[in-house]
């Protein structure tokens, strides 16, 4: 059995995490170093390691995951606007190998974001 990521870990609470939301597809938890006054991470519980290792099979866990997003926000106050953004790869700064989609807001966001 392969070793569980990060993610898989604070999923299954063997590691502590500011804990938002979570329901039987996906975890939501406050990002450690927020890049943003309100940053948190939508993670699915299956460790699918990049957007390029999804499938069609998977539109629904996505479309699940960007609901859940907007849910979040909601709940967050980020009525003025959010930033949801997938990183795939090392290039994008991906740094765990288990897609997670960033949710940031709480303040005017720059553009381009790079």
């Amino acid at each position: 059995m392969p070793e569980k990521t990060l993610f898989q870990r604070i999923a299954d609470r063997e590691i502590p995490s500011d804990m938002l939301y979570e329901d039987e597809l996906c975890i939501v938890i406050r990002d450690i170093n927020p890049k943003a006054p309100t940053h948190f991470l939508v993670i699915p519980r299956d460790p699918i390691s990049t957007l390029d290792d999804l499938t069609e099979e998977d539109g629904p866990l996505v479309g699940h995951l960007l609901l859940v997003a907007k849910k979040v926000a909601a709940e967050e106050g980020l009525s003025g606007g959010y930033r949801a953004v997938f990183n795939c790869g090392p290039d994008a700064f991906q740094t765990v190998p288990h897609i997670h989609l960033h949710v940031l807001g709480g303040r005017k966001l720059g553009w381009p974001p790079g």
